[in-house]
């Protein structure tokens, strides 16, 4: 855990019912534990990793929205310890996160990875780049077996990461997972 995930999470009034159900003094703990916020090799594994996750904006209007992204296994890279990046692919075409990254520049990751029960939280200063200006970054992070079209990139500069704890995640599987298991023997 990392005293920079605190900031952004522990408000006055997150701390106030941490006070109030008791909790405050382990997390002040936490809190004062230290400041490391670069990814390790066991983060940039796991998110290398993944063949989705779920972004979270903020809109001008102060409503958050969620979206999911996916696409192949590691299509969201790690380009350093404290950078991601990736190609973001047509979808519906309402542009929700793309103009709520454009005005506020902050976004928040959830990777999940369902069988392990494992789940990566990732606080960043996020930024939308055209394709023309960054062909390189568009090299480097799209996958010339996927058939989707790139439209745009996205970076994600880190300022925080917490591995969340695995109470309460259902373990679920891909059918690629289901099918890679040993047949039972009847």
């Amino acid at each position: 855990m990392n005293r920079n995930f605190t900031q952004f999470a522990f408000t006055d009034s997150v701390k106030a019912v941490q006070s109030e159900h008791g909790s405050r003094q382990s997390y002040q703990r936490m809190e004062d534990s230290g400041d490391r916020f670069e990814l390790t090799q066991a983060e940039a594994e796991f998110i290398q990793s993944r063949d989705s996750f779920y972004i979270s904006t903020v809109g001008e209007n102060g409503w958050p929205y969620v979206q999911h992204r996916g696409g192949p296994k590691g299509f969201l890279q790690v380009l350093d310890a404290t950078t991601l990046a990736m190609a973001d692919f047509r979808g519906n075409m309402q542009y929700i996160s793309t103009g709520n990254i454009n005005s506020s520049h902050k976004a928040a990751l959830i990777l999940m990875d369902y069988p392990t029960r494992q789940r990566l939280k990732v606080w960043a200063t996020a930024e939308v780049l055209t394709l023309d200006e960054h062909p390189e970054l568009l090299g480097q992070t799209m996958n010339p077996n996927y058939r989707s079209t790139a439209e745009r990139l996205m970076t994600f500069k880190i300022e925080a990461y917490d591995w969340n704890c695995q109470q309460h995640i259902t373990p679920r599987y891909t059918l690629e997972e289901v099918e890679k298991r040993p047949k039972a023997h009847s």
